[in-house]
């Protein structure tokens, strides 16, 4: 599993990140304090704090380095 921290902060960002998201057939998590939501599920990050970054971890073992290329525009470095 690899986390990085993302940045979600405008409705664009979000609708765009889950499409991103969902060309891949890994599993994402969202972790924001003590909440836990699915990364492709629109409804569960609008239910996050939005101003702060987010971690996001990757359950992908095999394709990371392609999945942290289409998603650099969210991690914040």
């Amino acid at each position: 599993m690899t986390t990085v921290k993302i940045s979600l902060n405008s409705i664009d960002k979000v609708k765009s990140f889950v499409n991103d998201l969902t060309k891949f057939d890994s599993d994402f998590d969202l972790v924001s304090g003590r909440y836990v939501i699915d990364a492709k599920s629109i409804m569960g990050i609008f239910s996050l704090d939005l101003s702060k970054p987010i971690d996001l971890n990757i359950h992908e073992e095999k394709n990371v380095d392609a999945v942290l290329k289409v998603l650099e525009a969210y991690i914040i470095k």
